[in-house]
């Protein structure tokens, strides 16, 4: 089991009991692809913030009882935290691809000439994007070249 430990100054916030996919899922990918991490009644900024994942026991009702999980978890876990964070599977984040062009609007319509694509807004690709939406392959971004 994998007991996690998030701070930023005096906060902080623990988990107890976590299988590997879990914590992969919930803690390692978000925290290397550098994405906020929910936990406790907080979100957590990897870059403003310390991680600690011990890997012990199971952490039982009465090993967490009395404000004293963190300390058992401690006593008798091993901290994991950079064989963990090293042993991940690299961030699979979309491809993107920066086009200048004098005419962006023609590059786009070529682009999508072939394909059953649609314009979306700002909102919505940046929410499949945080969300490392599995469906999305490529982002590209087509601009103006800055003007002498």
């Amino acid at each position: 089991m994998f007991h996690v430990e998030i701070s930023s100054g005096f906060h902080h916030a623990r988990v107890f009991n976590l299988n590997d996919e879990d914590l992969t899922e919930k803690v390692i990918e978000p925290w290397l692809d550098d994405r906020r991490i929910e936990m406790g009644d907080h979100e957590w900024e990897p870059r403003e913030s310390r991680l600690r994942i011990l890997e012990g026991p199971r952490m039982e009702t009465t090993d967490l009882s009395f404000g004293q999980g963190w300390s058992n978890a401690e006593r008798a876990s091993e901290d994991v935290t950079k064989s963990k964070m090293a042993s991940a599977p690299p961030a699979r984040v979309p491809d993107a691809f920066l086009i200048e062009a004098e005419n962006p609007e023609a590059v786009t319509a070529d682009l999508l000439s072939n394909h059953d694509g649609r314009a979306i807004q700002w909102g919505e690709a940046r929410q499949r994007l945080d969300s490392r939406d599995q469906k999305v392959a490529a982002v590209i971004l087509v601009v103006r070249p800055p003007e002498p």
